[in-house]
């Protein structure tokens, strides 16, 4: 893919799949929702969660974004992660994945004290996108 096609692909609603070295095992990987700010990928963890702890100790991801159905594509991002406070819009982020109402819902009915916002600075890209060439 070409910059401007991954910038299109990542703008688009997909599952992420975020990986992080967990010691003595093999990498621990989750789904995740993501934005894409300033050239950053953005997640919400659980401050205490086992993705927070993880992510702090590695100080490093890999993120994998990828279509569902054929032909496929996908975009691999790996960097640097840094962990701070909230500044992500709670209902921008909920309404990407769920819509306005449903979104809404979430944003009312989940608790958002607890959460840190990371963001993966993209060092090193790996994307395809199968249907060029058909």
């Amino acid at each position: 893919m070409t910059k401007a096609e991954r910038e299109a692909f990542l703008a688009e609603v997909h599952i992420g799949v975020l990986a992080v070295d967990e010691p003595g095992r093999g990498p621990c990987t989750l789904p995740i929702w993501y934005l894409v700010d300033g050239g950053e990928v953005v997640i919400s963890v659980g401050e205490t969660s086992l993705k927070a702890r993880l992510l702090a100790a590695a100080g490093r991801a890999t993120m994998t974004i990828q279509t569902e159905t054929a032909p496929y594509k996908y975009a691999s991002i790996e960097g640097p992660v840094s962990i701070g406070p909230p500044a992500l819009d709670r209902f921008e982020l909920a309404s990407r994945y769920l819509g306005e109402e449903l979104g809404q819902y979430y944003v009312d009915n989940t608790p958002s004290d607890g959460s840190v916002e990371v963001r993966l600075r993209p060092e090193h890209w790996r994307t395809h996108d199968y249907a060029k060439g058909l």
